[in-house]
């Protein structure tokens, strides 16, 4: 078994995609319409990636408060690098927001980041690597 989605609710499908694909460089996998207002849609960090993203926009008042807060206040997800400089610096070029600078921790060297809506993302690049 393996964990293939995590669900993560967006205000808009089209602004989703821009910010993940344009600004965090991931491929969009899948964008299916599965009716008027709902789509199926899909990114990831690289085309054979095992768990991908399912950007599904909010479809009540009570998910909409949920935008950009999804676990609390904790980091939501967490973006393994095999080079944290590299991308680090593509990802401050792009515009990303970084609320907390590069750090060397037991684990690795990490820096925590926000998508487009508020989630926090750890970049890191686990000591392994």
């Amino acid at each position: 078994m393996n964990i293939a989605l995590v669900s993560v609710i967006v205000e808009d499908y089209d602004d989703a995609i821009a910010f993940y694909v344009k600004k965090l460089g991931f491929v969009l996998l899948e964008d299916t319409p599965i009716s008027n207002t709902k789509r199926w849609v899909r990114v990831a960090p690289n085309a054979a990636a095992e768990c991908s993203l399912l950007l599904a926009k909010a479809t009540s008042a009570d998910q909409a408060t949920h935008i950009g807060n999804q676990t609390g206040g904790r980091v939501f997800l967490f973006l393994n690098t095999d080079d944290f400089w590299r991308d680090f610096r593509r990802f401050e070029a792009n515009g990303i927001k970084f609320v907390r600078q590069p750090t060397e921790e037991i684990y690795g060297t990490v820096a925590v980041f926000t998508d487009l809506y508020g989630n926090l993302w750890d970049l890191i690049q686990p000591r392994n690597h």
